[in-house]
């Protein structure tokens, strides 16, 4: 049995990769799943059959969104689903719900129930929808923005890293450079070869030499300079 769909091979990118669940893929008519897959395959999704216990899990950008996808709701037999939602809202950090509701009697079914089972608004986030296809095209948009969103946060992130490491090493070269006759070069290399000042304040002469091209007497310079605060502290005379 093919229990795989994914994009063509000549595809170069990937949005992200949606796991369906078997048995949900069973209680739906073939042209449904047939939309679905050409809908995400036209997105560049990779689409799985997999034994998992909410009916998708989306994977966009490293980031993971579980979601019920309720196609039939049936009045009479509601309370199965809100148990379903209560077990796996414990289970995924980022949870939705999405339900069909095309009748105006299953609307007011579900708005009563909503209440009557004790749901908190956005625990987890439920998500009415008119017809199929507008739910599962709904879910794919929520997946990907929030893939979108991680990756943006992540960038930031980095950013700022990037930032920080330039600043410290801004305030090491400073702090190195203030050595009389130690330049940027020497700088450097002591921070290739040795580390932080601290570090290179716990390096003997000869490591420093060892380690650097820095010069017999620079390396001493460094030496003293950096063990010695009343050879630091002194006037200098440029």
């Amino acid at each position: 049995m093919d229990s795989t769909t994914s994009t063509p091979s000549h595809a170069t990118f990937s949005a992200g990769i949606c796991l369906m669940r078997n048995a949900w893929k069973e209680d739906q008519h073939p042209s449904f799943i047939n939309f679905i897959s050409t809908f995400l395959s036209a997105n560049s999704f990779r689409l799985n059959f997999v034994p998992i216990a909410p009916d998708f899990i989306f994977n966009c950008g490293g980031l993971s969104v579980a979601f019920i996808f309720v196609t039939n709701w049936d009045c009479y037999n509601v309370a199965s689903i809100f148990n379903r939602v209560q077990k796996l809202k414990m289970q995924f950090a980022r949870f939705y719900v999405v339900v069909s509701l095309p009748a105006k009697e299953q609307i007011n079914s579900f708005i009563q129930s909503y209440f009557t089972f004790g749901m908190v608004i956005g625990k987890p986030t439920f998500v009415p929808v008119q017809d199929l296809e507008m739910g599962f095209e709904k879910m794919v948009k929520i997946a990907h923005s929030s893939g979108v969103y991680k990756q943006e946060r992540i960038g930031e992130k980095l950013k700022d890293e990037r930032k920080q490491l330039v600043q410290r090493m801004d305030f090491y070269l400073k702090v190195v450079t203030s050595i009389p006759g130690i330049d940027n070069h020497d700088a450097n290399a002591l921070s290739q070869a040795i580390g932080s000042v601290q570090a290179i304040a716990k390096a003997s002469k000869e490591q420093i030499l060892e380690n650097t091209d820095l010069s017999t007497d620079k390396a001493g310079l460094v030496s003293r300079f950096l063990r010695d605060p009343k050879f630091y502290s002194r006037p200098k005379i440029n």
